[in-house]
This record gives structure tokens, C-alpha cells and sequence, in this order.
């Protein structure tokens, strides 16, 4: 909202009509089609009498601009203190291909001061081990992949898996993505003609290979389509936040009075364990009733967490 309220689709509209002025004289519709481009049709009704009536002096009578250059939209300070802020996101620096500690001590705008810190933003409701963004090897990691992605290369990986044991992936990737619960990346992929999950922080070494690897490898993830139903109580909004909670699950959502839904998630079975960390967080809202199987697992786990010494 920062940006697009300083240089809203009415700013980006009447600055592509000027720079098409500078080509040449415009006229009302071709006012109109640019307006239609960069904002909506109803938006000319607004802009196309401000520009020929002179409330907007920036057009003479014949439709050519009263500027003589192209029409540049200069970062603000508010504008240019925010991305000196988010630069100091650690999450950032995976982006920017330079290293070092000149690279990450470095401000885009340094005669700028920062908006605000990562010490002034308090995160709730996620988990405290995030992926270590500030290790040079993870940072190494994550732009090996990106270059992947982008090229259509397969990778050949070194993997903890949950037990701590070494083993060697080899997929071709599809995407990389956040959890922002977790603060997690993972990478999605084929690996064998199965899809594939690898969670970057267990990764110990990664590089480009031949695509034939891939084909000639077995997958290590074994996950198998599953399912879950639970019974949800609509209360504090729990409807609308499960709904975004598992936006990214294929689900069934049926109503059985003004307050009470069952839904259905489908979900690979290898991130059960993740599903059911965050059906646990919903509390008394949710109600895991199919299958009996999820049912022991909810059970075995709140046995164990009962018996911490808190």
C-alpha cells in the first residue's frame, strides 16, 4: 500500500498518455485506450476531461505535453527508509547474488535512516526454529537452486533426513516455498516420477547434474495421498482462518448449521506430521474425527507433551 497509494493506477496512466504525447499528439480515445492499459475504463471518465480541460495543466489544446522529458516517478523518503528496512531482513540477502560483509552491512538508500528494525517486529504464532538465513552454505544453497529454476537444470543433493542420516537426492525442481509459519523453505520437485519435498536447512550440499540422473534415481520421499475430516467450530473467525491455514490444501468445506462446518483436507502423506502441528494450534475449534489412525497420532502426541516438565 506504500507504494501504490503514492503512485496509484492514476499517476501510472497519465504518465504513459505523456509519454506517448512525447511521441506524438494525443488524442481523447487514444487517452482512453491508455487509460485502459494502466487502470480501469470507468478511470477516464476522471482523467481524460482533467487532461483537455486544463484542471490538469500538463496537455496544450492540440495534445501535446507541456514537458519536455519522459516523466519519472522519484522514490519518496518514507518510500526509500522501508527498503532500507527489508533489506535488513536476513531473508533478503538470499536474494542478493553479492557476498560478503560489505554486501550485507551496505543500505540501498545509505542517506536514508532505516524505517524500522527486525528487533521492533514481534512474530506470534510461528515457530522459533526458522531456517538459518545468516549461514554462508544456505545462502550458497538457495541460489545454486534458484539458478536451477530458472535454467530448468536438475540437482543432485545432499540430505539430512529427519533422523540424521545422509542420503543423495537427485530431482528435477519445480518451485521453492515459504512457510511462514514454520519460516521454512522447502523445494518441490520430481525425483523418479514422484513429486518430491526437501527441506533447505537439511541440506548439506547441492549441484547442477544432467536431467538422465534424475530418471535413473529412486525418490526418497514415499509419501502417499491422504486425508483427513474434522468437525470445526465457527468461532473467532476459525472458518475464515482455516480457510487461509491450508489455502494451499485441496479440501471440502460442507456446512451443518449457522456455526458448525466438517471439512476434509488432502494432503500428501509425508507432511502429516507438520498437518497435524497445525490442526492441533485451532484447540477446542477443531475436531479431528476420520481417520482413527490421525486420531492416535493427535492422542500419542498430546500423551507426550502432557508429560513434559514444564
Amino acid at each position: 500500500m506504500l507504494f501504490s497509494e503514492l503512485y496509484s493506477a492514476y499517476y501510472n496512466a497519465v504518465a504513459a498518455i505523456l509519454r506517448e504525447a512525447l511521441e506524438g499528439p494525443v488524442t481523447p480515445d487514444t487517452m482512453r485506450r491508455i487509460i485502459g492499459k494502466h487502470a480501469s475504463n470507468e478511470s477516464a471518465l476522471t482523467i481524460v476531461p482533467a487532461l483537455t480541460d486544463g484542471r490538469w495543466p500538463l496537455l496544450r489544446e492540440d495534445g501535446t505535453p507541456v514537458i519536455r522529458h519522459v516523466p519519472t516517478m522519484p522514490l519518496t523518503t518514507l518510500q526509500k527508509q522501508w527498503i532500507n528496512a527489508i533489506s535488513r531482513d536476513p531473508r533478503m540477502r538470499l536474494l542478493i547474488e553479492a557476498d560478503g560483509e560489505e554486501a550485507a552491512a551496505g543500505l540501498p538508500f545509505p542517506e536514508e535512516d532505516v524505517l524500522f528494525t527486525p528487533e521492533d517486529v514481534c512474530v506470534y504464532d510461528a515457530y522459533a526454529d526458522g531456517d538459518p538465513y545468516e549461514d554462508p552454505a544456505y545462502r550458497a544453497h538457495f541460489r545454486e537452486i534458484l539458478r536451477a529454476l530458472r535454467e530448468g537444470s536438475a540437482l543432485r543433493m545432499q540430505v539430512r533426513n529427519r533422523h540424521g542420516n545422509p542420503m543423495m537426492v537427485t530431482m528435477m525442481p519445480d518451485h521453492l516455498e515459504y512457510s511462514e509459519k514454520d519460516n521454512k523453505f522447502r523445494l518441490y520437485g520430481n525425483a523418479s516420477h514422484r513429486n518430491d519435498i526437501v527441506n533447505l536447512a537439511r541440506i548439506e550440499s547441492v549441484e547442477r547434474c544432467e536431467r538422465e540422473e534424475v530418471r535413473k534415481s529412486r525418490s526418497v520421499r514415499q509419501g502417499k495421498p491422504a486425508k483427513v475430516e474434522f468437525l470445526l467450530l465457527d468461532e473467532r473467525k476459525a472458518l475464515e482462518r482455516v480457510m487461509l491455514h491450508f489455502a494451499h490444501l485441496e479440501k471440502r468445506t460442507e456446512k451443518l448449521d449457522e456455526k458448525n462446518y466438517r471439512v476434509t483436507l488432502y494432503y500428501d502423506g509425508f507432511d502429516e506430521t507438520e498437518l497435524l502441528i497445525r490442526l492441533l494450534s485451532f484447540g477446542p475449534l477443531v475436531k479431528v474425527v476420520e481417520p482413527g489412525r490421525f486420531l492416535d497420532l493427535i492422542r500419542e502426541r498430546l500423551t507426550n507433551q502432557s508429560g513434559l516438565d514444564l
